[in-house]
């Protein structure tokens, strides 16, 4: 999940600080995929979700409890619930749970290429809904990146472009970038009530506790409707139990944490670069744990979406527009 902050201008020295603050990261989000694939048969998915974040908000809570400790304080939230509960739907109800739904059907390494298209998804979001229109650059890391995706979802086989044979899982997935997309823009764009001055003073924590809040909501509901239309029962086991301590520790909170510090340190386009390192440890992770080596496919298209990304962030020299 992200922040709301302000644009730097000037992205400070990449240390091996920075470094690792971004690379940690996608190794917890990589994690993430392979255990939401290696539970599919234990937890049904959306009560994953509704678990993870519920695990995560005992974490946070000592952290950010000032965010509602005070009358005060949780009027400030109730004043905002409207933004604050779109927010949770995006980015803790719906963006993780269709990720876990994907990894149904879906394999880690597929889901994390398709999350890496997420920029993709920003931009055409912004130029749809929010009137910041792409630069040349940016349209050709689109095709790029999508290429890439294309490629991902036929399996390598070019052949079959007239007739993709997509998994469900595939489609839950370009969902989740969608929603992430969404998410983003919301922050980047946020509204009235939270932007600038008018935003409560919520560091990190409080700020992630008050979206996690609300996300529960969404997602509590969402089990609720998969237990009643027949889901498979919960199996807890010790292993369960640490599974959920992991994901609350380390892509909910850990991952969070270090990506804003690495941000604020490199500048969200360099840190950008990193995140692309998730479909990385995916397939080296899945290599290792699960028995499942990545195809040469895998390679091509993790470079295609890493040089669409890379194209989308060239500026020209003599110009000072800016896009996003």
């Amino acid at each position: 999940m992200l922040e709301l902050r302000r644009r730097d201008a000037a992205p400070m020295k990449l240390d091996t600080r920075t470094v690792v603050l971004l690379t940690l990261p996608p190794l917890m989000w990589a994690a993430n995929a392979l255990i939401g694939r290696s539970m599919a048969t234990s937890v049904p998915p959306l009560l994953l979700n509704a678990l993870r974040w519920g695990s995560a908000l005992l974490v946070l809570l000592p952290l950010g409890w000032r965010a509602v400790g005070s009358a005060a304080r949780r009027a400030e939230i109730r004043a905002r619930w409207r933004a604050l509960a779109l927010l949770g739907l995006l980015g803790v109800g719906a963006y993780n749970a269709l990720q876990y739904l994907a990894l149904q059907t879906s394999t880690p390494i597929n889901v994390t290429l398709i999350a890496s298209s997420s920029p993709v998804w920003m931009m055409l979001v912004g130029a749809l809904f929010y009137g910041v229109h792409p630069r040349p650059a940016q349209y050709l890391g689109a095709l790029l990146s999508l290429a890439g995706v294309v490629l991902v979802l036929v399996h390598g086989d070019l052949g079959q472009l007239g007739a993709i044979r997509l998994v469900p899982g595939d489609l839950w997935m370009l969902l989740a970038a969608l929603s992430w997309a969404f998410y983003s823009w919301q922050l980047a764009r946020p509204p009235a009530s939270l932007a600038a001055a008018a935003r409560p003073a919520w560091d990190w924590a409080e700020f992630l506790l008050v979206q996690t809040l609300f996300g529960l909501a969404w997602a509590g509901s969402a089990a609720a409707a998969e237990a009643a239309l027949g889901a498979h029962a919960l199996q807890w086991s010790p292993a369960l139990a640490g599974t959920l301590v992991f994901l609350a520790l380390g892509p909910s909170v850990l991952a969070y944490r270090c990506w804003g510090l690495g941000v604020a340190a490199a500048g969200p386009a360099l840190a950008g670069f990193f995140s692309n390192l998730t479909p990385l440890f995916a397939a080296l992770l899945s290599a290792a744990l699960l028995g499942k080596p990545p195809h040469l496919y895998h390679a091509v298209a993790f470079a295609l979406i890493v040089a669409g990304i890379a194209a989308s962030t060239l500026r020209p020299r003599d110009s000072a527009a800016t896009a996003f």
